[in-house]
């Protein structure tokens, strides 16, 4: 790679700007953890101007912006985007340094390079998002020529990895990412007559989706959820919520033989007034679609608490939407739910999504799921179709499914 080639394969540029979604930074807020690195950066070097900035899609975005007006600089237009590339050609030595910039014919005709009195001294070192990819950039920059000794650069070096601790929080993410895989429950095993398969795909390094499924005294019991909001806020109340969706229901089941014509709904209700505080004081709500599972029967009951993302695909042929049956989890206060019942025959199927499946079909309309399980026939094939959507699209939101199927009879 020459020194200003930029070029990045178009599926690695995918996976950098999935990379960059995951740490969920871009346009937010200014922040004095990282204004404290630019202050100490124009200190510690002499320097006017200092920036640590995040490299999207079509423009260069500023976290943190000290001794300079910049703001969502076109792509074309920045020396960053070389720094970033050239993460990828020079792993061992990523740092681009370039004493005069005006005297590269590539970056002379930038407008912040070709003023008079424009940048001519470019040190820019890339930042890292999850997976290992070059989502940004730390830079120093002077508006006179320059070099830095070798103590400088080793300065500038140790600049930056404060600057990728705070950007990426990556031990903090990854410890969280695992905890959050190791509370989806394990495989169920073999459930004799019924086939099942479910899949949770964060769009971030964490998530706010999550699914649970665990044997009762007349079957399975099956949840989808989806707090709202995405990153580490709302990774942390899926946990609350998990815990105490399964808690409710655990104890409606510990009541013995009266749970099998216990309303589900109160599941529901305990733990939306369990929650109560906690979704008020955190300004959020939750979706859920809550269900039990008679295996002998074949009968479904279940609480859609403004989930709306469930369908039946019949062995006959058809495909139906389950009737919703509720607001969201944390929307009202003391409000109320009602279950309902749908019979699986031998051959039927029933998948339960989270609405970041809809990110990625055409319509993005409910509709869209009907047709994409209509040639479905197992939850096995519905969870490599779903695999297959997000491989081709990262998503922007968690993608959850839940797809269980009545065996066929003999």
């Amino acid at each position: 790679m020459t020194l200003v080639d930029a070029h990045i394969d178009a599926d690695i540029e995918e996976a950098r700007l999935h990379s960059m979604q995951q740490l969920n930074v871009l346009d937010s807020p200014p922040e004095d953890r990282f204004a404290q690195i630019t202050r100490m950066a124009k200190a510690v070097f002499g320097v006017p101007m200092s920036t640590v900035s995040l490299l999207d899609r079509d423009r260069q975005w500023f976290k943190a912006v000290d001794g300079i007006e910049l703001q969502n600089l076109p792509r074309e237009q920045t020396v960053c985007q070389v720094t970033v590339a050239r993460a990828y050609d020079h792993p061992d030595d990523p740092a681009l340094i370039i004493p005069d910039v005006s005297k590269v014919p590539a970056f002379a005709a930038i407008p912040q390079i070709a003023a008079d009195d424009g940048i001519r001294f470019y040190a820019g070192y890339p930042l890292y998002g999850p997976g290992g990819h070059p989502v940004g950039t730390f830079c120093l920059y002077d508006t006179r020529p320059r070099e830095l000794t070798t103590d400088q650069e080793a300065a500038f070096r140790e600049l930056a990895a404060w600057a990728q601790r705070e950007i990426a929080n990556s031990d903090d993410l990854e410890r969280a990412a695992l905890v959050q895989r190791q509370l989806l429950p394990p495989p169920l095993g073999v459930v004799p007559g019924w086939s099942i398969a479910a899949m949770c795909l964060p769009a971030f390094a964490v998530g706010g989706d999550f699914y649970d499924h665990y044997p009762w005294s007349d079957g399975l019991v099956f949840t989808v959820a989806d707090v709202m909001g995405k990153g580490l806020g709302a990774a942390i109340l899926t946990a609350t919520v998990r815990s105490a969706i399964r808690a409710a229901s655990r104890a409606l089941d510990a009541a013995g033989h009266a749970a099998a014509d216990a309303d589900l709904a109160k599941v529901v209700e305990t733990v939306a007034d369990q929650l109560a505080d906690d979704f008020a004081g955190t300004e959020t709500f939750a979706t859920a679609f809550h269900a039990r599972l008679h295996t002998d029967e074949g009968q479904l009951e279940y609480v859609d608490a403004g989930h709306g993302l469930s369908i039946v695909r019949r062995a006959a042929g058809g495909v139906e939407s389950l009737p919703g049956g509720g607001l969201p989890i944390g929307i009202l206060r003391d409000d109320t739910w009602d279950s309902a019942r749908v019979h699986l025959d031998p051959g039927d199927m029933v998948v339960i999504t989270s609405d970041g499946l809809l990110d990625l079909l055409p319509s993005g309309h409910e509709s869209a799921l009907q047709a994409l399980f209509a040639d479905t026939s197992t939850p096995s094939e519905v969870c490599s179709m779903v695999s297959e959507l997000v491989a081709s699209r990262p998503p922007i939101d968690d993608v959850t499914v839940v797809a269980i199927r009545r065996d066929d009879a003999g």
